[in-house]
């Protein structure tokens, strides 16, 4: 059973920072990609940053320069770092990857349970 558990979230003023953390647990052969997505009420899911297994990154129009997703392949963790906090940044955040189980297995998605950020004063 492959679990992806995210800390690092909580209350934070406007202009703070902030760095979520996701672990990726259980029999994994491989990851591919690795990312965070956030969602608010009455809103869809959208992508923040991702993350490829050689270290490209792919980051939301809203977040550059300020925001930066990293990932320990050996432990199978990702990292988001947040600076320079916004109202609107409030959200849940929610880490992804694309896990393989044995070297023949097809790549499937895998969510954590996600993680509260709030921005406020």
């Amino acid at each position: 059973q492959v679990q992806l558990v995210e800390s690092g979230g909580g209350l934070v003023q406007p202009g703070g920072s902030l760095r979520l953390s996701c672990a990726a647990s259980g029999i994994i052969f491989s990851i591919n990609a690795m990312g965070w997505y956030r969602q608010v009420p009455g809103k869809q899911r959208e992508l923040v940053a991702t993350i490829t297994s050689g270290g490209r990154t792919n980051y939301a129009d809203s977040v550059k320069g300020r925001f930066t997703i990293s990932r320990d392949n050996a432990k199978n963790m990702v990292f988001l770092e947040m600076n320079s906090l916004k109202p609107e940044d409030t959200a849940v955040y929610y880490c992804n990857a694309d896990i393989k189980l044995t070297r023949l297995s097809v790549t499937r998605d895998y969510w954590g349970q996600g993680t509260q950020v709030t921005v406020s004063s």
